[in-house]
């Protein structure tokens, strides 16, 4: 597998294909989770075969942008499917690293240790000081798509995905849970204040 050529693909793909009203799932995002999987994938001890595998399905896993909001797992799947063959991927690496975009799809479903690494990467922020900037970015992104109205929306909608997410890999629940529960009780403090 030519992992270099692959990277250099995607990233060139997501510069400019991606549209540019994405103020959160821009390819700043994209990079975050890339740098987020390198970090976990270390603490995790990933063999380096298993590494590259997985910072592939990093850099695709939100490449279905390029094509729609909706569904946009299966779309970076199918991108992954058109694209890697040319870098020397196999028909069942290419299969391992669908499974691995398919599972950050929300609610997220990893089955395996690697989707578990991809999972927590791509929702890394929601244990760190970054929680408030990058979340308000989303909301941006909610608002312009009309799936919420205003910031109380956003709120409840926020209360109720920290209440039901949770990090996967040891890692992350060791260095990023105590944050993470930190921000909720914050929310859950804020949303108690609102009108019925």
């Amino acid at each position: 597998m030519d992992f270099l050529s692959a990277k250099q693909f995607i990233i060139r793909k997501l510069q400019t294909e991606l549209p540019s009203n994405l103020p959160y799932h821009g390819i700043h995002h994209t990079l975050a989770v890339y740098d987020d999987v390198k970090q976990l994938a270390a603490s995790e001890k990933i063999s380096s075969y298993d590494q590259y595998l997985l910072l592939t399905a990093a850099l695709f896993h939100d490449s279905g942008f390029i094509h729609t909001y909706q569904n946009h797992e299966q779309a970076g799947c199918e991108i992954a499917r058109q694209a890697l063959p040319n870098y020397g991927y196999t028909p069942a690496e290419i299969q391992q690293i669908c499974e691995m975009i398919m599972a950050t799809k929300i609610p997220q479903s990893p089955t395996s240790h690697l989707a578990r690494i991809l999972c927590d990467a791509d929702l890394y922020y929601l244990g760190t000081s970054k929680f408030y900037d990058v979340g308000q970015t989303l909301y941006q992104e909610f608002l312009d798509r009309g799936i919420v109205n205003n910031e109380q929306e956003w709120n409840r909608i926020q209360l109720n995905f920290l209440q039901s997410h949770t990090y996967f890999t040891q890692t992350a629940k060791e260095i990023l849970g105590p944050q993470k529960a930190h921000y909720l009780s914050e929310i859950k403090k804020l949303v108690s204040g609102y009108a019925a």
